[in-house]
């Protein structure tokens, strides 16, 4: 029995009170209805970790350790690290993945996915108005984690007027 939400209930009435649709009429109604419910899809894609874990889960509980890492060019520890280096030591230590240390060896890597089409895990770039591009990585629900020159490791969001003018490109490596 169809729940509430379902458009081909006048279908299944007819099947209920024992009437025999005949094939011609039971693909016409599902043409004319479509069948399709009422529920939401889901806001965000789902991606699963080698593991078999949400990535998005996964990084959020281990950026947590991570954030307010001060920025130092080079770093790639918890007394200092710099955008790139963050991307490869998440990626090393979640998903077993080695990944180039610079930003622009990065861009290169994975499938370029659309601003409107990113998932958690997915790399963001930017060029600010420095000589350097900056690499975060997006968590989710408008949120990245970066290394911050000025700040260290922190959470930002892509409709940040900062963010929003100098946003590059994305990639996808998940």
């Amino acid at each position: 029995m169809p729940d509430a939400g379902t458009y081909c209930s006048h279908f299944h009435r007819l099947l209920n009170r024992g009437v025999m649709a005949s094939p011609l009429l039971i693909i016409l109604t599902l043409m004319i209805t479509g069948c399709a419910t009422t529920a939401a899809p889901d806001p965000e894609p789902v991606v699963l970790t080698p593991d078999g874990t949400r990535s998005a889960q996964v990084l959020r509980a281990e950026i947590q350790s991570w954030l307010g890492t001060p920025h130092r060019m080079g770093g790639l520890s918890r007394r200092g690290i710099d955008c790139s280096g963050l991307v490869v030591v998440l990626y090393d230590g979640l998903f077993d993945m080695r990944l180039p240390r610079t930003t622009r060896a990065l861009m290169r890597k994975g499938r370029r996915v659309e601003k409107r089409n990113l998932t958690a895990g997915d790399l963001v770039f930017f060029k600010p108005d420095t000589k350097f591009h900056h690499v975060g990585i997006y968590l989710g629900q408008g949120e990245f984690v970066h290394a911050s020159t000025s700040y260290g490791v922190m959470l930002s969001r892509m409709d940040n007027d900062f963010w929003r003018q100098c946003y590059l490109t994305s990639r996808r490596l998940l």
